[in-house]
């Protein structure tokens, strides 16, 4: 139970570092889920990036006496569940592609508020190096969530669309015969 600041401070260490790396399991699986080029790269590149990620973690956990590995975060559990039985429930394609990037926006701004804490946390006691790392990753995260966005209004989301008014088109086809 946490008494003290620290050990706040040490349960949200550890409960983020538990969700990037499961995130770190989760990312080849939807970029192999997805068929926008567009959409693979991205998860592709945020791999490398939560990598990178997970490398500040272990450094502020290092800094600060703090051992990373601690009790998994469930929040992050269910938010991986929830896309892998997207990708089970939904056929390939565009349809597929846009709930994959919700699903991958539900996890960024899960991790936005996780480090927007630990960058508070770390500036209220004084540890600015700690704060620094924690916000550039912050940035990372808001930036990959604008990028998702990105890719869903001007590609994803367009198709998708599509996808939808042909099934549609076909639906009244077969209706009216």
């Amino acid at each position: 139970m946490a008494t003290t600041i620290k050990d706040l401070l040490t349960t949200a260490l550890q409960d983020t570092y538990s969700a990037e790396t499961q995130i770190l399991d989760a990312l080849p699986k939807m970029e192999e889920a997805a068929t926008s080029q567009t959409l693979k790269r991205a998860f592709q590149e945020h791999l490398q990036m939560t990598q990178r990620q997970v490398e500040r973690l272990e450094e502020v956990c290092s800094q600060l006496g703090i051992e990373p590995e601690g009790e998994t975060c469930e929040a992050m559990e269910g938010l991986v569940e929830e896309g892998e039985q997207l990708v089970d429930d939904l056929d390939e394609g565009p349809v597929l592609d846009a709930a994959l990037i919700g699903a991958a926006q539900k996890v960024e701004h899960y991790e936005i508020a996780a480090y927007g804490t630990l960058t508070a946390m770390l500036k209220a006691m004084g540890e600015t190096k700690c704060a620094d790392l924690m916000a550039q990753t912050l940035k990372e995260e808001k930036d990959t969530d604008e990028l998702l966005t990105q890719v869903a209004e001007s590609e994803v989301n367009p198709a998708a669309l599509g996808t939808t008014a042909a099934n549609d088109q076909s639906g009244r086809r077969s209706g009216a015969a």
